[in-house]
């Protein structure tokens, strides 16, 4: 049977490890996603509002397909520079893209990013010319590990879920046969993960061995579906977004990669309601650090590839929002 890895993480997947930096006067964070060796990547995008880097890079049609790291941040357009402080830690590693290794010229890191609106929660703001993330991302780089914590941390530290806190959620699943599947994803969504006037995640189908808090709604629960719960009662655009990182040890190619992407955004409805709004920003990076085959056939490994990607990211953002919730609470 299939269940979480040993530490329910991302970093169940071989070859990746994840840190994390926050600023906790400016109320905001940045969080990587660091391949060990460069990986097979894609992303798809469904919020109406997104803020990103270099995701056209990851199209299958384009000439470069793996990276060096994922970078998700809070501080909306300000936040993408964290990916120019992971840069610059891989390039003076000697991490990235060249055609050709030529004398004196450096090798380009790839390094695609998702932000999330976090400016309006309160935080200090006040950064004049020298916003944090630049900096948050080098030091988000330094703290890469296999275990990290989950809530109040990261890209998550800002964030709201509807109105409750948000956070930075994870989880992971490895298969009888061998095969891992991790999710990381900040959740800031404008739609609620609770099921209206219940303590029940919408994900809680998902959910293995309580991992967020094993409720589960009346028996003869029925939703009203125009009741959307503890969604946020203002939305304004751009200021919603839920944004995410599958990984996977099997080898997948590009375009494998992009249709795990597209499955996987199922996860964020199966966690969230509404979601994918006009002022949502909802967007997935897809990780292969290509240690296991893909079995035969090919379409229907690949459509249960797609399937797993989905239902771990459901968990991953219901874990966030319990995580954070619990400190909040302590």
């Amino acid at each position: 049977m299939s269940r979480p890895g040993p530490r329910n993480l991302i970093t169940d997947v071989p070859g990746l490890l994840v840190g994390n930096a926050e600023d906790r006067d400016v109320m905001t964070g940045s969080t990587v996603v660091f391949a060990e060796e460069p990986a097979t990547a894609a992303c798809a995008v469904a919020g109406g509002g997104p803020g990103t880097r270099e995701t056209d890079l990851l199209r299958a049609d384009t000439m470069v397909e793996q990276v060096d790291s994922i970078v998700l941040s809070g501080g909306s357009a300000y936040g993408l520079a964290a990916a120019d402080g992971v840069a610059a830690k891989l390039g003076a590693m000697g991490r990235g893209f060249g055609l050709k290794d030529l004398p004196g010229v450096p090798p380009t890191p790839i390094v695609p990013a998702a932000i999330l609106y976090d400016l309006a929660n309160g935080g200090n703001k006040n950064w004049g010319e020298t916003p944090p993330y630049r900096a948050l991302g080098e030091e988000a780089f330094e703290n890469r590990a296999a275990s990290f914590p989950l809530g109040n941390v990261g890209c998550g530290l800002g964030a709201n879920a509807g109105a409750h806190a948000g956070g930075l959620g994870s989880a992971s699943l490895r298969t009888a046969d061998g095969v891992t599947i991790g999710a990381l994803a900040g959740v800031n969504c404008f739609g609620s993960v609770f099921m209206p006037d219940t303590t029940c995640f919408w994900a809680w189908p998902h959910e293995l061995g309580g991992e967020f808090g094993g409720h589960r709604p009346p028996t003869d629960y029925a939703c009203d579906p125009e009741e959307w719960g503890d969604a946020k009662m203002n939305p304004q655009p751009g200021q919603n977004t839920t944004i995410a990182c599958i990984a996977t040890d099997v080898i997948l190619t590009p375009a494998q990669a992009q249709r795990v992407a597209q499955m996987a955004l199922a996860g964020f409805s199966r966690a969230i309601r509404p979601v994918f709004a006009p002022f949502d920003g909802d967007a997935l990076f897809v990780l292969s650090t290509g240690k296991v085959a893909l079995e035969e056939p090919t379409p229907i490994q690949l459509t249960r590839m797609g399937e797993l990607a989905a239902s771990t990211l459901a968990r991953a953002i219901a874990r966030g929002v319990y995580e954070a919730d619990q400190k909040v609470a302590a």
